[in-house]
């Protein structure tokens, strides 16, 4: 199968030709008081949310996490903005039917970019936490001030994501950095159907992650070069194998998992919380609207569940 290219988007401002910093929705999340008890939902289009579950995993323990995987809708990437707005809010109320729901980590950038508002307005007392391409973090590590950027179509050319291109540059200046945009169409389809095929038949999947990177230009240390590379789609970490075989091993490449369990953490925990660690695999619950042995087989290998902690969710067919 013939994959064709994404377009590859360049976006170069400096600090005079900016828009003035985007004020961030850290201080409306801190005013939520957020449940002491129950457990925290995560969820994403697919199979991509699970490489967030790893790093909440590791930073809180003791917790419980249920995770919704809407493969049967997948990838929101390349739905519309209504479709996967529509999708959140049913996840959510999903979520909220299974219990005390403390917090909801919507670990999608394409959910993030397109619905996060939309479902703070909808349900003002539970907190959300979102994920967004590390930009901030890329712009303080890059050398050469050239960033690459991959995610999905819907993150890109979302308003979210512009206000926050924009107000990373503004807080540049004087400096003048690239950001390289790269929209890996397919790329977080093609991942989730690697799932379900063995670890040594990567091929097609290192030829697609080969042609995006491609479209960016060259990659190393040099003047002009890209020595940092974002990755603004959970899916990516999990062919960061791959990337790093690509773009070679001095480049920099930076995902949003530890930090968004950082944040997590900090919204969900008391200050004086010293509760005792328990197994975390006592704690999770997947759910999937799309195929049972796909999750089964993604849970077994990247976070070493078993079968049983992963459930199917009946659904209509998607759109």
């Amino acid at each position: 199968m013939r994959v064709v290219p994404a377009l590859t988007l360049r976006a170069q401002l400096n600090g005079k030709n900016a828009l003035p910093r985007v004020s961030s929705k850290a201080s409306k999340l801190a005013q939520i008081e957020p449940n002491k008890s129950g457990f925290i939902g995560v969820f994403d289009s697919g199979i991509g949310g699970l490489s967030v579950l790893q790093a909440l995993r590791a930073e809180m323990p003791q917790e419980r996490f249920v995770y919704w995987a809407d493969r049967g809708f997948a990838p929101y990437g390349e739905r519309s903005d209504e479709f996967v707005i529509e999708r959140s809010h049913f996840v959510t109320q999903q979520l909220l039917a299974q219990g005390s729901l403390k917090a909801l980590v919507v670990a999608c950038n394409t959910a993030t970019a397109v619905a996060i508002e939309s479902l703070r307005a909808t349900f003002p007392n539970l907190a959300f936490i979102g994920v967004e391409p590390a930009l901030k973090p890329a712009l303080a590590q890059t050398q050469t001030l050239r960033v690459g950027v991959m995610g999905t179509q819907g993150t890109l050319s979302s308003l979210r994501f512009d206000k926050l291109l924009r107000s990373v540059l503004a807080d540049a200046k004087p400096k003048t950095c690239e950001f390289v945009l790269q929209a890996c169409k397919g790329l977080a389809l093609a991942i989730e159907q690697q799932t379900e095929k063995s670890l040594e038949d990567t091929q097609a999947l290192e030829d697609l992650c080969a042609q995006h990177v491609q479209c960016m230009g060259s990659f190393g240390l040099e003047p002009g070069q890209i020595d940092t590379l974002v990755l603004g789609c959970t899916h990516y970490v999990f062919v960061q194998d791959i990337l790093r075989k690509l773009v070679g091993p001095d480049v920099n490449i930076i995902s949003t998992g530890e930090a968004v369990a950082k944040q997590t953490k900090r919204l969900t925990t008391p200050t004086s919380s010293h509760t005792e660690t328990t197994k975390v695999s006592n704690q999770i619950q997947l759910w999937t609207t799309g195929s049972l042995e796909a999750l089964q087989l993604a849970a077994s290998r990247w976070l070493d569940l078993p079968a049983h902690h992963c459930q199917l969710f009946q659904t209509p067919s998607a759109k």
